[in-house]
């Protein structure tokens, strides 16, 4: 299995430099043990149990690390893979690519462009019947939603 870097394992070498960067132990100290693992540890949580997965609420996801916005609600879709899935992030600048080869296989993995922190990975040519056919398929716990608010 190839190794493959972290958010943390390239901050501790001095690789990264993002307009919202912390030290690994300023987001240790902010982030949740989970919060922390998928974050910056570039970790994923279990299928199917995320808060966002299913949701419908309409709104700005955001990254819960620095709170910059990188999904809308309108691009969000169901893939019935068991995290929140979209088609597109808000603009291309809010996201990172790097390459992925640590499950053998190559991916893509999707950082926050602000901070650094891993948000999961992007897939292209799946099928679904999406606008650019790709997945951005998101850990729940890597992002916030702030709601749409609703006109009286």
């Amino acid at each position: 299995m190839a190794n493959h870097s972290t958010p943390a394992t390239d901050a501790q070498r001095g690789e990264t430099a993002y307009p919202k960067a912390k030290t690994e132990d300023q987001w240790r100290e902010q982030l949740s043990p989970a919060e922390y693992h998928v974050l910056r540890e570039a970790g994923t949580e279990r299928p199917f149990v995320g808060e966002y997965t299913s949701t419908t609420t309409e709104g700005v996801y955001s990254c819960r690390a620095c709170g910059a916005e990188l999904f809308r609600s309108e691009t969000k879709f169901e893939s019935h893979c068991g995290w929140p899935s979209f088609y597109a992030p808000l603009a291309e600048d809010r996201v990172q690519y790097l390459q992925d080869d640590s499950l053998g296989r190559t991916r893509t993995e999707v950082r926050c462009a602000s901070c650094g922190s891993h948000l999961g990975h992007v897939f292209e040519g799946e099928g679904y019947g999406t606008p650019t056919d790709l997945r951005y398929c998101m850990n729940s716990i890597a992002m916030t939603l702030e709601p749409t608010p609703q006109e009286m």
